[in-house]
Parts: structure tokens; C-alpha cells; sequence
């Protein structure tokens, strides 16, 4: 295994998320203003990919919560892959993550912005609306209830019966959610503390486990990290070590945390950045295509490298040209063009 993470499994980190994209939509290299937020536009045309059927409803959903609806290339500062929905009071950020390579069918997961990459809040549209259903249904407030519930208009009426939540008569909230609605990194987390705060720490162990597996959260490193954490948290650190240098094979964007957290579990130093530095320049590329590497495959390489580089400080707006030319170079002029739009 290479110390960079170039390779994961034999596959390469740029195909992580396997299957690459490659629609050439007619007339999409012609990028438009939006003077108005229009998201299903943004996505239709910038993004170029297939615009959630319940997105107007979320974005109403949104803004019946009290969270100011944002452009979609309001992208400044923030990872490049992010098309920007809304910002909550604290400043947090909700978007969709445009995953430059996906399987096909695959929706666009809806996450929270960080400074060092993204948190994941939800699979697809319509999980994340449920969600948001359910968590209001349960706080019994019947005016605001009211009001996110008229919101979500038809989505609504087919993901959730007002009511359900209390009728179910399930133990928790979380525990509800993690049955009727789906799996998600904070609720599965916070089972594994509540296991803790138990004193069953087999529980949490296996709880842990389950949250890692491939097909849960694909391309996402958190699991990893936070099964890293437990680990520790029980001694096991060697086990930690290695869950942690599983997950800096991931994008360490999709980490949840700084980079030098999990590095740290992982007790690697500087070794991995120089690593990428170095398969970045000039001379990384040559000896690459010695040895008989795709240029396509080196270019995406690159890219996929200098997001990570780039989620350590958070320094996004520093390497957006470079990536755009990445893709660019790699057959993707679609995803080079969304990844340099800015308001």
C-alpha cells in the first residue's frame, strides 16, 4: 500500500466512488448567471447532473425552518464540490455534495459545510426531508409543525403522516429514525455513546463496526475515524491505528474532523503530505506514465490529491484552477466547469 492513500484496495482514490460520470450535455459549456436563487437550473445546467424531483420542496422546507435560502454559486471559500442550499442562524451551511465520480443512480447526498470538507446529513432529498419531518412532529409544536409540514407540500405527504412518530410507540427518537427513516452518522454515533454511557461496551463495539461498512455511507471516511475513536477510547490501539490509516484512505474531506486528528490516531506525521506533494508535481506525473499509467487516470489522481490537500487548512479558493484542470484534462470538462463557478 502506498504511504499517499493513491491506491485503495488496488483502486485508485479517484475512483473511490466508482463509475465515472461522463455526460456532455448540449449547450451546458455555456455557463448562465443566476440573479435569483434557482437550484434545479444550477444543477440542471452547472452541476449537469439530474436535479432532485423534491428539491423545490426542500428548499421550502428549509425556509419554513428559519434558514436563509442561498445561491447555488455562492461557493467561495468552500469546497468546490458544495452547491450551497441554505444557512442556518449558527452559520452552518446545507448543500448538495457533487461527487465528481459516482455510481450511476447514485443521488446527491445532502451535507453540512465545514471548513476542512463536509459532514453527511442525509442520502437524497427525501431522506433528509423525513427526517426534518419527524425530528418537528416530536418536538410538538403544532404551529411550526404546521408549517414545515404545509412546506413540504407532496413530498411530505408521501414520506410522513403527521403523528407516526408518537402512534409508533418506539422507544426514541433515534431509534425511530434509524428504523423508518434511514442511517445517519450523528444518530449512529450517538448510540454508540448512549452504549457507553450504559457500560456496554461490546454493544457499542459492534455498533461501531456495523457503522464502517461499505455499503452504509460509500466514499465517506467517517465511519472510520469515529470507529478509530472508540477503539481507543477502549484501548485497543493498535485496531484504532489501523482504522485510522483505513480512513485517510478516503477523501480527507469526508473525515468529519481536521485531518491531524486522524493522523494523529493513525500516528503518521508529515509522510502522507509529502507523499501527495510529491505525486502532484511534474516529475510524479512522468514517473506515473513510465510506468504505464493512464493519463486520465493520473490526472484524476491529482485532482482527488489536491482536494485532500486543500481540506487540511480549509484553503479551498487556493487550488480550485488546479483541480478544474484536472478534470478538464481527464475528460470531465462538465465537472472542470463546475468546479471553477462562482457567483
Amino acid at each position: 500500500m502506498l504511504a499517499g492513500g493513491g491506491v485503495v484496495c488496488g483502486v485508485s482514490r479517484a475512483t473511490f466512488i466508482p463509475s465515472l460520470l461522463r455526460r456532455h450535455y448540449g449547450g451546458a459549456s455555456t455557463l448562465r448567471c443566476f440573479s435569483a436563487p434557482d437550484h434545479v437550473g444550477f444543477v440542471r445546467d452547472v452541476a449537469v447532473t439530474q436535479p432532485p424531483a423534491h428539491l423545490p420542496q426542500l428548499l421550502k422546507v428549509l425556509q419554513a425552518r428559519g434558514d436563509k435560502i442561498l445561491s447555488p454559486g455562492a461557493k467561495n471559500g468552500i469546497i468546490p464540490l458544495a452547491i450551497p442550499l441554505a444557512e442556518n442562524s449558527s452559520g452552518a451551511i446545507t448543500a448538495f455534495l457533487r461527487w465528481p465520480t459516482a455510481p450511476s443512480g447514485m443521488e446527491m447526498p445532502v451535507v453540512e459545510v465545514q471548513r476542512h470538507g463536509v459532514w453527511l446529513l442525509a442520502k437524497n432529498v427525501d431522506q433528509f426531508i423525513h427526517r426534518i419531518l419527524v425530528e418537528q412532529d416530536a418536538l410538538g409544536s403544532a404551529e411550526s409543525s404546521n408549517e414545515l409540514f404545509h412546506a413540504s407540500g407532496d413530498a411530505g405527504d408521501k414520506l410522513y403522516r403527521k403523528g407516526d412518530f408518537a402512534k409508533s410507540n418506539v422507544s426514541s427518537l433515534d431509534v425511530y429514525l434509524l428504523q423508518k427513516v434511514g442511517l445517519f452518522p450523528d444518530v449512529l454515533e450517538r448510540k454508540v455513546m448512549k452504549h457507553f454511557e450504559k457500560g456496554d461496551h461490546v454493544s457499542a463495539l459492534v455498533t461501531g463496526e456495523f457503522y464502517t461498512k461499505k455499503e452504509n455511507f460509500p466514499g465517506f471516511a467517517r465511519p472510520f475515524v469515529f470507529n478509530a475513536q472508540i477503539l481507543l477510547k477502549v484501548g485497543r490501539s493498535v485496531e484504532a491505528k489501523d482504522a485510522a490509516r483505513g480512513a485517510l484512505k478516503s477523501p480527507w474531506w469526508t473525515l468529519g474532523c481536521k485531518y491531524q486528528d486522524v493522523a494523529d490516531i493513525a500516528e503518521w506525521e508529515d509522510e502522507q503530505i509529502e507523499y501527495i506533494k510529491e505525486k502532484i508535481t511534474e516529475e510524479g506525473r512522468q514517473e506515473d506514465l513510465k510506468k504505464g499509467k493512464p493519463l486520465e487516470q493520473i490526472v484524476l489522481d491529482e485532482a482527488a490529491f489536491l482536494l485532500d490537500l486543500a481540506s487540511i487548512d480549509g484553503t479551498w479558493n487556493e487550488y480550485v484552477e488546479r483541480i478544474a484542470e484536472c478534470y478538464d484534462k481527464a475528460g470531465l470538462p462538465d465537472i472542470a466547469r463546475f468546479v471553477q463557478y462562482r457567483d
